[in-house]
């Protein structure tokens, strides 16, 4: 008995850890958002201007060598490479394209 409450506390501990980390970022993102002067949705079709035939796969935004940016990973049909483009959250302008490999 005394092992399953000893169980019991350790999962309830752990599903709290985890929720709290994922409220944490959420607000994380939330407050970058708050910051950006330039709207994910805009961001996102300069991104898209950049990688014709492109479909978004993954976006955030994220604080990166002290700029505040929105990231895009894009897909391209016929290759399996993804094409990071970042585009400046203040200025609206790309920041940096790459593309990277499935490796």
């Amino acid at each position: 008995m005394k092992i399953k409450n000893i169980m019991c506390s350790m999962l309830a501990t752990a599903l709290l850890a985890s929720l709290t980390a994922c409220v944490s970022e959420s607000a994380k993102q939330a407050n970058l958002e708050a910051q950006a002067k330039i709207t994910k949705a805009d961001a996102e079709k300069t991104a898209l201007a950049k990688v014709p035939n492109g479909t978004v796969k993954e976006a955030e935004i994220e604080k990166e060598k002290g700029k505040l940016i929105w990231s895009f990973d894009l897909a391209t049909p016929g290759t399996k490479d993804i094409t990071e483009v970042t585009v400046d959250a203040i200025t609206g302008e790309i920041a940096s394209v790459e593309i990277e490999k499935p490796e």
